[in-house]
């Protein structure tokens, strides 16, 4: 179990955002490489942060955690409530198998005892609410080993369906139901996920562990290995993240555990101020760094970082913590991280997760507006490299159309104009065809099926500024 590795193959999104439905496949059926990468390119304002917000949803839902309240206001302003659903593929000991988790969720006031209307009057706090969450996979109970069936489904007022499941995967005692129920409904007012809170998944392995009973070992070990995906293997780097090293259990540290336990952890370095980590973690974080320059020097030539101490002060619960400034280094000369450009410091708060991406293959990534600040001829190169030799995986959006020439025309998705069909892959694009060029043409001459460009008017455009000008003067 500690070695499956799971892989997003698959994302459909219902009425999030300003996305009325989409579907997205993340498999390149041109080629079989053993890295998956996916580009998704489009005009501003047409469902690619929405991508990347729903991969983050699933990496709240998957670690337990309450769902950020902002997702509450990712619902479609024209509906009630919004739909993920998202496909994996998950290796584990038995084999490979094919697993599907859909969730809905939608926007609900604290103070249960107002309505929504009231609540944006009174500037009233909203949660996001889950509801009608399903897990569907193979089923080893039927004569065929290939057939899709529901592993979980919580739309019932029991605890879930099918019964024979909740039977077979927490037991018959009559205790440990009534405590499910009771955590079903506390997961339901705390926004978190009922499937992967701790309370049903600790039942499930208490039940499990001195199990012989086959079918009972697999599907534990699927939702285990969904956990661990989300809670190690799953990173998100968007606005809110794009200034801070995520070193959130790295693959880099594993090494450390047995040794170490209590120094992985969550940590966030951010680059542009000193922060404090636990002092048995500088060993740990302190190799990262080094790895990293590894891998820095070479994209930038010259330029490494590193760790200066400022002294010790203490944590929480009394732990020792040491106050670090990460430092850049080039030509001798060392100066605070936060005053390098803005490029440098992108590159830098990605670089770890692009380095296990690389060599992992149990790690995904989704970097929004990867290509801010990059130069544009580097970052072709890094995904062509990353692409071609990596073993992970890799979701991006970008405005800078370089990687449509350097990526493999199946790593490579487009947004439309069209809210009820967002996403696609261009059609007709022959093996000679620059996939770039192509892309141009399409937004001139509109050859797909959906619009990928909703054109603008440089008279008008030029007009506006000039009328806005003129309010100005006035």
């Amino acid at each position: 179990m500690n070695n499956a590795i799971v892989r997003l193959t698959g994302i459909t999104i219902q009425n999030f955002k300003n996305v009325t439905y989409g579907t997205l496949s993340f498999e390149n059926n041109r080629k079989n490489y053993k890295s998956s990468v996916l580009g998704l390119y489009g005009q501003n304002g047409s469902g690619k942060t929405a991508l990347i917000d729903a991969i983050e949803f699933l990496k709240n839902a998957l670690c337990g955690r309450e769902i950020p309240s902002k997702f509450a206001d990712f619902v479609n302003v024209d509906s009630e409530s919004a739909t993920l659903i998202y496909e994996f593929h998950i290796k584990i000991a038995q084999g490979s198998y094919k697993l599907i988790y859909e969730v809905s969720f939608k926007k609900a006031v604290d103070n249960t005892t107002q309505n929504i209307e009231q609540a944006i009057y009174d500037g009233t706090k909203y949660r996001t609410s889950i509801f009608n969450e399903v897990i569907k996979t193979t089923i080893l109970s039927t004569n065929s080993k290939n057939r899709m069936g529901k592993l979980i489904d919580t739309n019932t007022d029991e605890i879930f369906l099918p019964r024979n499941k909740v039977n077979l995967l927490v037991g018959k005692e009559k205790k440990t139901k009534t405590n499910l129920l009771v955590a079903k409904k506390l997961t339901e007012t705390s926004s978190r996920s009922f499937i992967f809170s701790p309370e049903l998944l600790n039942a499930i392995r208490e039940h499990v562990k001195d199990s012989e009973n086959e079918e009972q070992f697999f599907y534990s070990a699927l939702l285990e290995a969904l956990v661990k995906f989300g809670n190690r293997e799953l990173f998100i780097v968007n606005t809110s993240t794009s200034g801070l090293i995520s070193l959130n259990a790295q693959p880099l540290m594993f090494k450390y555990e047995s040794s170490r336990s209590s120094a992985v952890g969550t940590i966030m370095l951010p680059l542009d101020q000193p922060a404090v980590i636990p002092k048995e973690t500088f060993g740990v974080v302190e190799n990262i760094i080094q790895n990293m320059n590894i891998v820095l020097k070479q994209l930038i030539p010259g330029l490494v970082i590193s760790i200066k101490e400022l002294g010790t002060q203490f944590m929480d619960e009394d732990k020792i913590g040491v106050r670090i400034q990460l430092m850049s280094r080039k030509n001798s000369k060392e100066i605070a991280l936060k005053y390098e450009s803005e490029g440098i410091k992108k590159i830098i708060s990605i670089l770890q997760l692009l380095i296990v991406v690389y060599n992992k293959p149990s790690i995904t990534v989704a970097i929004d507006e990867l290509d801010s600040g990059v130069f544009e001829y580097l970052l072709g190169e890094l995904l062509r490299i990353i692409s071609e030799k990596g073993k992970g995986q890799l979701i991006f959006t970008s405005h800078n159309l370089r990687p449509l020439e350097t990526l493999d025309k199946g790593f490579i998705a487009f947004t439309t104009v069209n809210p009820k069909n967002r996403y696609i892959r261009l059609s007709n694009v022959k093996e000679t065809n620059n996939l770039r060029d192509f892309y141009y043409r399409d937004i001139m001459l509109g050859e797909q099926n959906e619009t990928v460009y909703e054109p603008t008017n440089n008279a008008e455009i030029s007009f506006a500024f000039r009328k806005a000008g003129e309010a100005i003067g006035s």
